[in-house]
């Protein structure tokens, strides 16, 4: 981005600026209606400028006598989302304007939605960016929307990322459970006891899974452990019925790299805490000798 001034001594100084800038801009404009009539005339093709700052009402009257859509003070997230929406190349410059470094859209129209007035540009090629409107009663629900879509967003590309997916409705954590549980047994000493103390604190998901859909923990958790020991597919719970359930089949599913970054989280939470713990005891043990 460029920033000038005028700084002038007399009246004619300023009035030689003005013209002067005057001529620079108009030659600008007609560069621009130039390359219009070269690439749309005798066709039925439409010619749209988008600009990023503001375009005065001289340029404007003179694009729109040669039907060109002009539109200004266009957002700069918004011009890097034309870029790989419709394709081209922001220029700085009309100098290098060609054909090659124009993008396309085949349809370019504007909409008015409450108060606000919207530019919508459709049926681009090859889109590699793409605008959701969202609408609603408020701000609050649109601000709801907006989050479930960013959620589901997210999850799909963590999906693509990790290029696997898990069992949801808690039985991933049902199935971590009920494999240390089979570990713990080979376990000496007091190790024994942390594998344990890992494994039920995993079941506190689908206790609150249960909780949040109104039905009781301990008996829906009982259910879920014992559908998981008589079945070797994932068992999960159903919020609809509070039954077990094949979450596979029902289509529920959650991201590899969440389930990952809870154990990795939850272990390293613990260590710190416990490791808090021993340092506290040993404070004690030398403010007592």
């Amino acid at each position: 981005e460029v920033n000038a001034g005028f700084f002038y001594k007399t009246a004619a100084e300023r009035e030689k600026m003005v013209e002067a800038e005057r001529k620079f801009i108009d030659d600008r404009v007609r560069k621009i209606i130039e390359l219009k009539k070269k690439l749309c005339d005798d066709t039925d093709k439409q010619f749209v400028v988008i600009n990023q700052k503001g375009i005065d009402p001289i340029s404007l009257t003179m694009l729109a006598k040669e039907n060109i859509l002009a539109l200004r003070r266009a957002k700069r997230r918004n011009m890097e989302r034309l870029t790989r929406a419709c394709g081209g190349t922001a220029m700085n410059s009309v100098d290098e304007l060609d054909e090659s470094l124009l993008g396309f859209a085949g349809r370019v129209y504007q909409h008015v939605l409450g108060e606000q007035k919207f530019t919508f540009i459709e049926d681009v090629q090859n889109p590699r960016s793409v605008t959701l409107l969202i609408k609603g009663p408020n701000k609050f629900t649109i601000t709801q929307i907006k989050d479930a879509v960013r959620d589901g967003l997210r999850a799909i590309k963590n999906a693509l990322d990790d290029d696997c997916i898990v069992p949801g409705a808690g039985a991933f954590e049902l199935a971590v459970h009920k494999a240390l549980s089979s570990y713990k047994l080979s376990v000496k000493g007091q190790a024994r006891l942390g594998v344990q103390a890992f494994a039920d604190a995993l079941l506190v998901i689908p206790k609150t899974l249960a909780k949040n859909a109104g039905y009781d923990q301990q008996a829906t958790l009982v259910k879920l452990q014992e559908e998981s020991q008589s079945n070797e597919e994932p068992i999960g719970i159903d919020l609809n019925s509070g039954e077990a359930c094949l979450p596979l089949e029902e289509g529920i599913l959650d991201n590899f790299r969440v389930k990952r970054q809870l154990i990795q989280s939850c272990t390293v939470i613990a260590s710190n805490l416990l490791l808090v713990d021993e340092v506290m005891r040993a404070g004690m043990s030398s403010l007592k000798g």
